[in-house]
């Protein structure tokens, strides 16, 4: 996909993926407390309606990560528009290339951004960044039942092959060092209110410009797509948090595969 197409599809929209505030409260309500002065990573944050959420909650610094600038210039306009620059900090980088020492993290935070690096990889390359005890949120892509719709399961198959369940993902935290101490499922509102709506009505607007923009076109189209697929069959599929401890027991050296549907 030409990321410069996707770019000025996802200019201003509200968030880069399914989320609202409420479910980040939720996540936040159900976690065990932190230390004093806690480290906090926000990974791949986006235009960081979470970050705030997490500043607002925490009264604590924020450190929000992201590779694409304009992102991370709209969240720095937020923060300051809600009284929270003091909270938030914007690093230009890539989740993959942090330079964080080990154990020196005590909540590394990736709301529907894990499937960049990859779920299980994911968790492996952060695990060592957490202090004993250190917790690792994220909501991913999941099925939802062991019997997919044949046309969603195509859908995903080629986006994001390595969709599984819920209980999938678990077995892979486990795999990777973690206690799963909760998790829960977006609820469609969570796609279609700051999400799918918004865009879908952006879609629209360019769409004359894409009548001179092939690459455009075919993001347009491909968007398109992805929102029939889950007006049809979003029961099948969602966004999942997952609610992580780093647990005392070592990765296994090779893990199980997050990918398929087992």
């Amino acid at each position: 996909m030409n990321l410069d197409a996707l770019f000025i599809l996802h200019r201003d929209i509200p968030r880069e993926g399914p989320g609202s505030d409420e479910a980040t409260s939720d996540a936040i309500r159900r976690l065990p407390p932190l230390p004093p002065r806690p480290r906090i990573l926000d990974l791949g944050c986006g235009p960081g309606k979470q970050t705030l959420v997490l500043a607002r909650q925490y009264q604590t610094p924020i450190i929000a990560v992201d590779f694409h600038a304009p992102y991370l210039a709209h969240l720095r306009r937020s923060a300051e528009g809600e009284g929270l620059s003091e909270l938030v900090s914007t690093r230009l980088g890539r989740m993959e290339e942090l330079k964080e020492q080990p154990d020196s993290v005590d909540l590394i935070w990736i709301e529907g951004a894990i499937y960049i690096v990859g779920f299980e990889a994911g968790l492996r390359l952060w695990r060592p960044l957490l202090r004993d005890g250190g917790l690792l949120v994220a909501s991913e892509a999941t099925w939802l039942t062991d019997d997919p719709p044949e046309e969603a399961e195509a859908f995903w198959h080629a986006e994001y092959p390595a969709i599984t369940t819920v209980e999938g993902n678990i077995r892979a935290a486990t795999d990777c060092g973690y206690e799963v101490l909760d998790h829960f499922t977006l609820p469609p509102s969570a796609w279609w209110n700051e999400y799918y709506t918004p865009l879908r009505k952006r879609v629209a607007r360019l769409r004359e410009e894409a009548d001179t923009n092939s690459a455009l076109a075919e993001v347009l189209d491909d968007t398109e797509r992805e929102i029939a697929i889950y007006d049809r069959y979003g029961d099948s599929y969602g966004y999942v948090f997952y609610l992580m401890r780093k647990s005392t027991q070592n990765p296994t050296e090779n893990g199980t595969s997050s990918s398929g549907r087992s």
